[in-house]
């Protein structure tokens, strides 16, 4: 679809508001997920919290979908966590058993500083766009999460979270998100996963094992029709 979307005669504005024109169904796909996750948080009390923010999508959406659902929810702030550079380390819960990954390393899957800066633009002309554009909407928190999500529950101890999105692929850091966010998730609280039940990322899946006790006999993990990697959890 790239190659239609370059070869357009319309000029960039134009070819963004018909969007869909142009973006691949998988994408597409991700979009409603997490339209209907974010419809079911909607009228629960607290933040949404991405965990592995890659290249920017997910919390764009998280951030657009409380900006036209729910426009005067300046308590709902968009909180990504992620190195920017890569996966700062793999633990070996990660590689045993796991298939063939070329991603699967230290430094893997990395964005870089210039990712990172395209995002703040991104979040810059949001707040252009929306009401009560005068309070943070949208934070980004980068480094490794194993150190950045107990300090950021240090000094935000009000933290309440209703959408926790979990996308850090790794064993450890998907261990320490769930120990620090779960227990600030209210119940009817949306809890996310993108590689669970994947054998070219199995550190996810051990990291809620662990998390549940080694028992998910008394939650009920659903999925969607459309797309096959995300699911979650209302708690």
């Amino acid at each position: 679809m790239s190659r239609a979307f370059e070869a357009s005669p319309l000029p960039t504005e134009q070819k963004l508001n018909g969007f869909e024109k142009y973006v691949r169904r998988q994408q597409l796909s991700r979009f409603i997920a997490r339209y209907e996750m974010f419809k079911l948080n909607l009228e629960v009390k607290g933040s949404v919290v991405e965990c592995g923010v890659f290249e920017g999508a997910g919390v764009m959406a998280w951030a657009k979908l409380s900006a036209m659902l729910e426009p005067y929810a300046l308590d709902r702030h968009i909180i990504g966590f992620d190195s920017f550079n890569g996966f700062p380390s793999i633990d070996e819960k990660d590689t045993e058993q796991a298939r063939n990954n070329p991603e699967l390393k230290t430094s893997g899957l990395p964005t870089g500083e210039g990712v990172y800066k395209d995002v703040l633009n991104c979040i810059d002309e949001f707040n252009e766009n929306r009401f009560l554009n005068h309070l943070e909407k949208v934070k980004l928190v980068k480094g490794d999460a194993i150190q950045t999500i107990p300090e950021f529950i240090v000094t935000n101890p009000h933290l309440i979270v209703s959408l926790l999105f979990l996308d850090f692929d790794l064993y450890e850091p998907t261990k320490v998100a769930l120990s620090h966010f779960l227990p600030r998730m209210p119940k009817g609280a949306i809890l996310a996963f993108d590689e669970i039940n994947n054998p070219w990322w199995p550190g996810e899946t051990r990291a809620l094992l662990e998390a549940m006790g080694h028992s998910l006999n008394e939650i009920e993990i659903k999925r969607f029709s459309f797309d096959p990697n995300i699911a979650y959890v209302q708690l």
